[in-house]
């Protein structure tokens, strides 16, 4: 292989043909480590992260670097306008950016690496109260993340109401392809039409992370006591109404169970989950951009439980 050809990324047309080459990181890591080495940086204990939707490498134990397609580039001005934009302004760590740039097109972050245990290895072992007050940090966290000032991210595209707009009129075609039980699916035209008035088109957007799961935060246990370390993953982020972020942890995480929905509503700020609040967070669920309840909602069995969509709120949001 010539050095021209070692370093040199490729021109990609199309998610599959980025996935296939994500998959073989020889075709890649020489590239990447090139790029450490541009900035200065230690490239001999290099770690490759096989999950996530990019290029990412650890460089020993305190740097990332993260490589972006062309295709995704609106994940790299996301991350970057997210982290630039909350630096220093949340009660808890997130990455800092250390330098950037871009090779052969494809846009790349070099940050810092966080401390910490990955939620998604420690969540299922929890205690029912650990995993109460953990939910409380998250609503907490994530009302942190909206008292920030939106900076350039109030550009971001889409805008919210085009967002939401889009996700209204796709949404009974997405359900019905992903096998939504038809139960569910007579009840989406009523949703739809409430969803109209629940959920506020032009009100001041805040920011929206997206994916407040596991997978995207770093806990720490002292004394026992398991808390959030750190914040991570700033690839999707949206401007728009608050409630949107309540979507993941209460899918992925509360399960239904009263004590969780109760720790992270209120940790988020609100003190009472009456019937309009659970039919607005039921119609931003079945209109997140990632939403697929067979997949998401962790309730054993809630197909068989719940007879329609509001029975499924109520099973949801229990209280």
């Amino acid at each position: 292989m010539t050095k021209a050809t070692l370093h040199e990324l490729p021109q990609l047309d199309d998610a599959a043909s980025f996935r296939a080459f994500r998959s073989d990181p020889q075709q890649w890591l020489p590239i990447a480590l090139d790029i450490a080495r541009s900035h200065g940086l230690n490239t001999s204990a290099p770690h490759v992260f096989s999950t996530g939707t990019n290029l990412v490498v650890g460089l020993g134990e305190r740097l990332i670097l993260k490589i972006f397609p062309p295709l995704l580039r609106a994940q790299f001005v996301s991350e970057r306008g997210s982290l630039t934009q909350l630096a220093g302004r949340l009660p808890l760590p997130i990455p800092e950016i250390v330098a950037g740039g871009t090779r052969d097109g494809w846009p790349y972050l070099i940050i810092t690496r966080l401390a910490g245990t990955l939620g998604s290895e420690v969540w299922p072992q929890l205690a029912e109260a650990q995993k109460e007050r953990l939910l409380r940090q998250i609503g907490e966290t994530i009302a942190a993340v909206q008292c920030a000032p939106l900076g350039p991210l109030a550009h971001i595209e889409p805008r919210w109401h085009d967002f939401m707009r889009a996700q209204m009129q796709g949404c009974k075609a997405r359900h019905t392809r992903l096998g939504l039980a038809s139960q569910f699916l007579a009840g989406l035209d009523d949703l739809l039409r409430d969803a109209i008035a629940l959920i506020p088109m032009d009100a001041p957007p805040v920011i929206l992370i997206g994916e407040y799961i596991p997978e995207n935060f770093l806990l720490a246990c002292d004394d026992g006591q398991w808390s959030l370390a750190g914040l991570f993953d700033f690839g999707d982020v949206l401007a728009g109404w608050r409630d949107y972020d309540l979507l993941g942890p209460s899918a992925f995480m509360a399960a239904g169970r009263p004590g969780r929905a109760r720790s992270l509503l209120e940790g988020f700020g609100y003190a009472k989950l009456d019937f309009a609040l659970k039919r607005r967070l039921m119609a931003l669920m079945l209109l997140h951009r990632a939403s697929d309840l067979n997949s998401h909602v962790c309730i054993e069995g809630w197909q068989e439980q719940a007879r329609d969509l509001i029975e499924l709120q109520e099973l949801i949001w229990p209280g």
